[in-house]
């Protein structure tokens, strides 16, 4: 249980990164070759590089201030971009919930992948001493 409180340095955002997009692109061969319409794929593409920037620009914020205004300035950024991100995949939903989902899916997929790189490569980190 230690090795989950033992505080390590921040990873690279670089690789979860790339991972991610990769996967993202790599599923507008899967919707062409499946039959789907692209205009899911591309929603999704669009949702996840929105977020990415996002939140590059709430981190850079932060991290050019190192106070509690700016912690404060990205823990509330990184919700705006989360709630931003819903308001978008909500309304999409309301006119055309096939390409939604579709959007979601892919969305997920880039997601999921750089999240799960990104806790592998902290939790690979030597802990802090």
């Amino acid at each position: 249980m230690s090795a989950f409180l033992t505080p390590r340095p921040m990873p690279e955002r670089r690789l979860p990164l790339v991972a991610g997009g990769t996967v993202v692109a790599l599923a507008l061969p899967v919707f062409l070759l499946a039959g789907w319409r692209p205009q899911g794929w591309a929603l999704g593409a669009v949702l996840w590089a929105g977020s990415q920037l996002l939140g590059l620009v709430f981190a850079r914020v932060g991290i050019n201030e190192p106070t509690l205004r700016g912690s404060g300035v990205v823990a509330f950024g990184m919700m705006l971009r989360g709630i931003l991100l819903m308001l978008v995949a909500l309304a999409v939903a309301v006119t055309d919930p096939h390409l939604a989902v579709a959007g979601a899916l892919v969305y997920a997929a880039g997601y999921s992948v750089e999240l799960a790189l990104s806790l592998a490569l902290y939790f690979a980190g030597e802990p802090k001493r």
